[in-house]
């Protein structure tokens, strides 16, 4: 549901928290329903990206290619989308690690696991705690003879599964939820922690980070705690040295006869085909206005899309970025001065968020969608929703925020929007229903009813007795003496 498009319910049938083969499915009904498939070229490689052959004509870009069969060919467009994301360059900090050249055993980056086939009964060590580390640490935990998982500044993890068994991710990410970590941003930070340490402590585990759950992206695992708890994964602190087999934590602890170390040390961005006065820097972040727009260029039809990471799924945050780029190509919206998209990029690593190399493109969810929205013209009017549609405004202020609040109204206002939003809660439920067992009479239901039926009875009789009362009353008035 989090991770559907705007005017795209995934169907009802498909689970909650899809297997990929299941989410390939989702974009091949999405691509047949909107007819993309005859405009995509599959297996074809960009190998570079350079400004218009003609100078009289501003904005045009010529696209280099490869295809499958090493045939190159030329494309001149009126527009480029990058989206290319930033799962791309594995970062592998050898140099951070000494000794590495003396290790007898295999390592690689986590970008090379498949599976843990080769990895039976082996004593490995994962070095570093993000999703993949985590990830991939449980999933050799089923084989190995032993996993250390080594953090350097520990991470909050979170199940998918919420309080209920509500999938998490439509729990805590509301306007509401958004307007009381504004408000309120301590007592939120403190709710939340307190909510991950009750299903496990974090400190007594190892993994209490140095930042505040809102700060950076959680690790969502359901298994990690887990196989900690029945000791397949041992966390450890961050790597001191190596030496031949053995790995040398700082905290003087040694490991002896390590057989395989997995780097899960994140990655580099990298846009090779593009020119380099377009991949300049301000900060960690690449120069960007508002994540999508290079500032310098003199018509801007090249954007980058999907190179965001924030507290929530990916895809209504490039759909957004792309009906933004769209309207901005076709000349309906149009973008600050460049020194004005300069100020704000600079404005915008000042942020709550614990910006790093590694962590160089985060972003506030709803307020960035919300920002966006308000450029293509489709945020959700809520005072106006309350008058008009207040069972509406509820959902939209006080359920998730999914996509689909953003085609309520504006431009490719959808019709179902309305709908999608209100039986969102249906969908989430259906996939649960495979063995419907019936809810049985609660106790108190029947006796509150008893109770209500009780009162009734004895009030509905009190008001018999004392209109027979009062009749007599009259009768023994009107008597004549």
């Amino acid at each position: 549901m989090w991770m559907a498009f705007s005017d795209f319910p995934p169907p009802a049938e498909l689970p909650n928290n899809m297997h990929h083969s299941e989410v390939l499915q989702y974009l091949r009904l999405y691509a047949q329903a909107f007819n993309l498939l005859q405009h995509i070229y599959f297996q074809t490689t960009v190998t570079a990206v350079s400004k218009g052959p003609d100078p009289a004509v501003e904005g045009q870009w010529v696209v280099e290619t490869e295809g499958r069969d090493g045939q190159r060919q030329t494309h001149v467009f009126d527009a480029v989308m990058v989206c290319t994301g930033h799962f791309t360059k594995p970062h592998l900090p050898l140099q951070d690690f000494p000794g590495i050249e003396t290790f007898e055993g295999r390592y690689f980056h986590t970008w090379e696991y498949c599976n843990a086939e080769g990895l039976q009964r082996k004593r490995v060590v994962v070095i570093g705690v993000g999703g993949s580390g985590g990830d991939i640490a449980v999933d050799i935990s089923r084989v190995a003879e032993k996993v250390y998982l080594s953090s350097r500044s520990g991470a909050w993890v979170v199940s998918r599964v919420g309080q209920g068994g509500i999938p998490v991710d439509m729990l805590g990410n509301s306007r509401m939820d958004m307007m009381l970590q504004k408000f309120f941003p301590s007592w939120s930070v403190r709710t939340a922690e307190k909510k991950l340490n009750d299903v496990f402590d974090h400190r007594l585990y190892g993994l209490k980070p140095d930042h505040s759950i809102f700060a950076q992206n959680a690790v969502v695992s359901d298994e990690l705690p887990g196989r900690i708890i029945s000791g397949r994964v041992q966390v450890k602190p961050n790597v001191k040295e190596i030496c031949g087999s053995s790995v040398i934590f700082v905290d003087g602890s040694i490991i002896d006869k390590v057989d395989v170390v997995v780097f899960a040390t994140g990655y580099n961005y990298s846009f090779p085909f593009l020119p380099p006065a377009l991949q300049s820097k301000s900060g960690y972040r690449l120069r960007l206005y508002k994540h999508v727009f290079p500032p310098g260029l003199t018509r801007p039809t090249l954007a980058v899309v999907g190179f965001v990471h924030g507290l929530g799924s990916l895809t209504p945050l490039a759909e957004m970025q792309a009906r933004w780029a769209t309207r901005v190509f076709k000349g309906l919206t149009s973008l600050p001065s460049e020194k004005n998209m300069m100020e704000e990029i600079e404005k915008d690593t000042e942020l709550m968020f614990v910006l790093s190399e590694r962590n160089p493109i985060q972003v506030d969810y709803i307020p960035y969608l919300d920002s966006l929205a308000d450029l293509v013209g489709v945020r959700p009017n809520l005072p106006w929703l309350f008058l008009k549609d207040p069972r509406l405004a509820l959902q939209v202020f006080m359920g998730p925020c999914t996509a689909y609040q953003y085609r309520l109204t504006g431009p490719g206002q959808w019709a179902g929007a309305r709908q999608a939003i209100l039986t969102q809660w249906e969908r989430v439920l259906q996939p649960f229903r495979t063995r419907v067992i019936p809810e049985p009479e609660n106790r108190l239901t029947s006796k509150l009813r008893i109770m209500l039926v009780f009162s009734g009875t004895s009030l509905l009789c009190l008001i018999l007795c004392k209109k027979k009362c009062l009749c007599s009353v009259f009768s023994f008035l009107l008597v004549p003496k």
